[in-house]
């Protein structure tokens, strides 16, 4: 009878973080089912910054500039207030929670297994869209006309095979790729510097658009933002959780929130805020206006490292996702294995793969990036509403900081483009009928 109990209670509610699939023994657990703690601090807040610079850098101020305009620099800085609160939230919770999951870790931990699930759900599938939207922008800057989703299907291909081989072959393609962007960035402020006129950027009318446009343009900047997520998701592979995350998340958001101001800027007085908008690769079309050649082969070469270095840090953190949530039976868990020998979750990182070549021959940028924009923001306001129930011990930030990024991320979700609201609302009601039925169908289990 005692052997029974354990065995119920252990269906129903394991811990998020223990690393056991159930059914196996807790000795083959151990083994063959724990990721290896590998990251220092420097290789995690590259892996930040190889999240973040390729989303925003070269593929978010163009749909910013066709919202709001100029106004999307008063948006940069409403999306960066956001970014700081979640960001804060995010490092406090990984420093008590330092496993596999993220925010749907502390969802479960915080506010119970239903916030916890639909946080794991909005961030594997908003991420699986900023998968698209990353291999597109690659393939945007580097593929001859006609050819940019099968060079999108390749890159995922490709990247999809160094994860495979482990979290310290991510990193370090991360530091060179990061590197790369870094470079292409300086150059092209540089170059730029002689062409740019403030008069472009209008700053007398960044106001002009109004606020909803304004929150609009913030809420798809938010997607440039989202990339230190990656380091809570990968929490079980950090050395010293406890002190490494929180510093890396606020070195690598510090950076990329300056890098940001000086491109947009940049950009703005050389093109202008319509010329921003007018196309998918406005970097290009800057180092294009420079009168110097060579600039923008330079800066397609940093765009397509950026996206790629985007694209395998979102490869990573959608697997380890995806990992806590086959250990608890929300997605399925042949999901939850770990490869014996290079200590990654493989088999969530080919349905990633599989999921993401699919979506980058059938989507769009502008719409990728949306739809990308309303899952992650979802997924922050979980971790803001967590980090609100923690006690006073574990609290490193104030209160305040959290209720910013909760009240933030849902007004930006409301001001996203309609189309992506609608979709995003009808898979998030898919995710939750699918846990109901999946619920319903176990034995002696409540589905609330």
């Amino acid at each position: 009878m005692r052997a029974c109990r354990r065995l119920s209670l252990g269906a129903l509610s394991p811990a998020p973080h223990s690393g056991r699939v159930r059914g196996q023994p807790d000795s083959v657990a151990a083994v063959t089912n724990q990721l290896a703690r590998r990251l220092g601090t420097g290789s995690a807040v590259m892996i930040g910054l190889g999240s973040m610079m390729g989303a925003g850098v070269f593929a978010a101020f163009g749909p910013a500039a066709w919202a709001a305009g100029s106004g999307l620099l008063v948006g940069l800085a409403v999306a960066a207030v956001v970014a700081v609160s979640n960001a804060t939230s995010s490092a406090q919770l990984a420093a008590v929670y330092p496993t596999s999951g993220g925010t749907y870790v502390y969802g479960r931990e915080r506010l119970g297994p239903w916030w916890g699930y639909l946080a794991g759900w909005a961030f594997v599938v908003g991420k699986l869209a900023s998968c698209a939207a990353m291999a597109l922008t690659f393939a945007a800057y580097v593929a001859p006309s006609g050819w940019q989703r099968p060079f999108a299907v390749v890159a995922v291909v490709g990247l999809a095979a160094v994860n495979y081989r482990g979290i310290t072959r991510t990193a370090r393609l991360t530091v060179g790729l990061v590197v790369v962007v870094l470079a292409a960035l300086a150059v092209l402020v540089g170059a730029s510097t002689a062409g740019a006129d403030v008069g472009r950027i209008g700053l007398g009318g960044v106001l002009d658009a109004g606020p909803y446009a304004i929150l609009q343009a913030a809420g798809l900047l938010f997607f440039a933002f989202a990339g230190y997520a990656r380091l809570a998701t990968l929490g079980e592979e950090v050395r010293d959780p406890v002190r490494t995350i929180p510093r890396a998340i606020g070195l690598a958001l510090g950076i990329t929130v300056i890098v940001y101001g000086v491109v947009a800027v940049t950009v703005l007085a050389v093109l202008g805020p319509d010329g921003v908008a007018a196309g998918s690769t406005p970097l290009a079309a800057a180092a294009a206006r420079s009168g110097a050649g060579w600039v923008a082969p330079v800066v397609r070469v940093g765009a397509a490292a950026a996206a790629l270095g985007a694209l395998l840090a979102l490869v990573a953190g959608i697997g380890r996702t995806s990992l806590a949530m086959a250990r608890e039976g929300d997605l399925p868990r042949w999901l939850a294995a770990v490869h014996p020998r290079y200590r990654v979750p493989h088999h969530a990182e080919v349905a990633v793969a599989v999921v993401v070549s699919v979506l980058a021959g059938v989507t769009d940028l502008r719409g990728a990036i949306a739809f990308s924009s309303f899952g992650v923001l979802l997924y922050y306001a979980v971790a803001n509403a967590s980090a609100l129930t923690q006690p006073p011990e574990q609290r490193r930030y104030p209160r305040a900081l959290a209720w910013t990024g909760l009240v933030g991320c849902v007004v930006l979700v409301a001001t996203l483009p309609f189309g992506a609201v609608a979709a995003g609302t009808a898979v998030f009601a898919v995710g939750v009928v699918l846990r109901w039925w999946r619920l319903r169908r176990r034995p002696g289990a409540s589905a609330f």
